[in-house]
């Protein structure tokens, strides 16, 4: 019996290095490094850096 495949993308959350709680969801590929991003936090009201921290199991 063979075993299921993996996928080659995966769903992660990029949260707001400003400690507001605040996330974005993205895919990435699996075999790449982790993500990080400057994106809008709209709580701070400001750009910030947003990094990976977790990733939904699918």
């Amino acid at each position: 019996m063979a075993g299921k495949a993996k996928a080659k993308t995966i769903i992660v959350h990029l949260f707001s290095s400003a400690r507001t709680g605040y996330f974005y969801t993205t895919t990435r590929a699996r075999a790449s490094a982790k993500l990080t991003q400057v994106k809008y936090d709209p709580k701070v009201k400001q750009h910030v850096l947003f990094v990976e921290k977790k990733s939904r199991a699918k």
